[in-house]
C-alpha cells in the first residue's frame, strides 16, 4: 500500500509529466502536418477526415514521446524536489534518495510495460490505417474547386473554362466553355455559352449545371478517320436554357479508409515480425546463392581463358605464351581479356545493387522488432538519467532541466539513427544497431545515479574552476609588480 509520501512524489511527478506530454505529442503532429499538408491540399478531404489521419500518424509517434516525456518530468521532478530542500529534509530524516526514487522507478516500469503493449497491439493496427489513408488520398483526383480563367480538368471525362465566378457560394459563372473528352469512337462536344449556374442536384453523385444563351457544337464523326472530319464542319445548336448533369462520383466518393495495403512489415506484432524475419532470411540466403553461383560460374571462365593463354611449357604447341604471340595477335587477346575482366566488374557492381536492397529491408525488419523492446528499456534507463541529474542540479521549472533533457535526447536520436543507416548499408548487426543507444545509456545512467547517491558536486562550477586552477596559473603571466631595490 502507498504511502502519503509515495503519493506525493508520484503526483509531483505525473503534474509535468501529463503537461510535457501533450507538448511533445502536439510538436510531433505539427512535423507530420507540415511534411503531409502538400498531400491534403485540393483533395476535398473533410476536417474530420484529416484529424483522423493525423491522430493515426500520431499514435506512432508515442514510443519516442514517452521515453522524452519521463526524462524531462523526472529531471524536473527531483529539480523542484532539491529546489525546495525537500530532499534535504527527506535525508534528514532518515529517508535515502533510493527510497524517494522507489516509487518512481515502480511507476516507469509500469509505463514501460504499457509502451510495450502499446508498441505491439495497438501502433501496428493505426500504421496499417494511416498508411491506407495516405495511399487512398494520394490516388484521390483533386477536389472541384474551379479557378477563373483557367482549364480545369477536374471533372472527369470534361475539360470546363469560366472568365468570372461569383455569388455567395460561387454558384454564379460567366463566359463558360465546357469541352467533353471524347476518344476517335466517339462524338466530339463542346459547349460555349454567356453564363450559367450551378444548382443543387437531386443525386449527390452528379453536379447539375444550368447554361443561358450558348451554343452546342458537335460532329457526328465517330470511328471514322481525321480526314472526314477536317472535311466536314461541326453541329452548331443554338439554345436559351441548357441543363447538364456530370458525373462526380469517382471524386465525392472515393473510400478514402479502404484498407489495399496489408503486408508491410509496421503492421506487425512482435511474434508476427519473428516469421517476417525467418522467411526474409530464408529468401535472402536463396538470393544469396544464387547470386554467389553465378558470379563463381563468371569468374570461372575468365580464369580459364586467362590460364589458356598462359599455359606452360608442357602445353601443345597450339597454345603457347603470349609473349610469343604475334603483336596484333596479342592485342586481340589482351582486349578479349580485359573484356571479360570489365564484364564481370559490371556483373559484381550489378549483384551488389540486387543485394542491398534485400540486406537493408532485413535489417529495417529486425530493428523495428527490437524497438517495440528497446524503447521500453529506453524509459527506465531515461529515468535514472533525469531523476539523479535532478537531484543533483537542484533546479526545477522549464529552465535549465529542459536544456539538458533535450540535449540528451538529441545525442540519443542522432545514435538512433546514426547506427540504423549502418546497418541498412549492411555494415552492422541488425540486432546489435537496435540496442546500441541503450547500451550506451546505461552505464551512463547507473554512473550518474551514483553521483547523486553519492551527493557529488557534478555540477558544481566552483569544484572546476579548483581543477583547472594549477594549469591556468601555469600559462597566466605573472601581474604581480616587481619592486626594484
Amino acid at each position: 500500500m502507498l504511502k502519503i509520501l509515495d503519493r506525493y512524489i508520484i503526483k509531483t511527478f505525473f503534474g509535468p509529466f501529463f503537461f510535457i506530454f501533450s507538448v511533445l505529442f502536439f510538436i510531433f503532429i505539427v512535423n507530420i502536418i507540415w511534411v503531409q499538408l502538400g498531400q491534403f491540399m485540393g483533395k476535398g478531404l473533410s476536417y474530420w477526415q484529416i484529424l483522423k489521419l493525423l491522430f493515426y500518424l500520431g499514435v506512432s509517434v508515442v514510443s519516442m514521446v514517452l521515453p522524452l516525456t519521463i526524462l524531462l518530468a523526472s529531471i524536473m521532478s527531483f529539480g523542484e524536489f532539491g529546489e525546495r530542500y525537500e530532499l534535504a529534509a527527506m535525508k534528514a530524516a532518515g529517508i535515502s534518495l533510493t527510497r524517494v526514487m522507489k516509487p518512481l522507478l515502480g511507476v516507469t516500469v509500469v509505463l514501460s510495460i504499457l509502451l510495450y503493449l502499446f508498441s505491439n497491439n495497438i501502433i501496428p493496427d493505426f500504421q496499417r490505417k494511416a498508411k491506407n489513408m495516405l495511399f487512398n488520398i494520394a490516388q484521390t483526383k483533386p477536389a472541384l474547386n474551379f479557378t477563373p480563367g483557367q482549364f480545369i480538368d477536374q471533372i472527369p471525362g470534361y475539360m470546363v473554362k469560366f472568365d468570372k465566378i461569383y455569388g455567395e457560394n460561387g454558384e454564379n459563372i460567366e463566359g463558360v466553355f465546357v469541352h467533353r473528352k471524347a476518344s476517335p469512337y466517339e462524338n466530339q462536344q463542346s459547349i460555349v455559352a454567356e453564363k450559367g449556374k450551378f444548382v443543387p442536384a437531386a443525386n449527390k453523385n452528379f453536379l447539375k449545371l444550368v447554361l443561358y444563351n450558348g451554343y452546342v457544337f458537335e460532329d457526328s464523326h465517330a470511328g471514322k478517320g481525321e480526314n472526314v472530319r477536317l472535311k466536314q464542319p461541326d453541329q452548331a445548336i443554338k439554345f436559351d436554357t441548357l441543363v447538364s448533369h456530370f458525373d462526380i462520383s469517382e471524386i465525392i466518393n472515393k473510400a478514402i479508409e479502404d484498407e489495399q495495403i496489408t503486408d508491410d512489415y509496421r503492421f506487425q506484432t512482435y511474434n508476427e515480425l519473428n516469421k517476417t524475419i525467418i522467411h526474409t532470411k530464408e529468401e535472402n540466403q536463396k538470393f544469396y546463392t544464387n547470386v554467389t553461383n553465378d558470379i563463381i560460374s563468371q569468374t570461372n571462365s575468365v580464369v580459364s581463358y586467362m590460364d589458356k593463354i598462359n599455359k606452360p611449357k608442357a602445353a601443345p604447341k597450339s597454345q603457347l605464351k603470349l609473349d610469343s604471340v604475334k603483336t596484333d595477335k596479342k592485342l586481340e587477346i589482351i582486349y578479349n581479356a580485359y573484356n571479360r575482366l570489365d564484364n564481370l566488374k559490371s556483373s559484381l557492381d550489378g549483384k551488389n545493387k540486387d543485394i542491398s536492397p534485400n540486406v537493408k529491408y532485413f535489417s529495417k525488419v529486425v530493428i523495428y522488432q527490437q524497438r517495440i523492446i528497446s524503447y521500453s528499456v529506453t524509459c527506465i534507463i531515461f529515468f535514472l538519467i533525469g531523476s539523479s541529474l535532478g537531484s543533483i542540479i537542484r533546479k526545477g521549472g522549464m529552465g535549465l532541466p529542459v536544456i539538458i533533457a533535450i540535449v540528451i535526447f538529441i545525442i540519443f536520436y542522432i545514435i538512433n539513427v546514426g547506427i540504423e543507416n549502418i546497418a541498412w548499408s549492411g555494415n552492422m548487426n541488425p540486432y546489435l544497431a537496435a540496442w546500441v543507444p541503450n547500451i550506451i545509456f546505461f552505464p551512463l545512467g547507473m554512473w550518474m545515479t551514483y553521483k547523486a547517491l553519492t551527493d557529488s558536486q557534478l555540477f558544481d562550477a566552483e569544484k572546476y574552476k579548483a581543477f583547472f586552477k594549477p594549469i591556468i596559473q601555469r600559462f597566466s603571466k605573472n601581474k604581480e609588480h616587481k619592486r626594484y631595490q
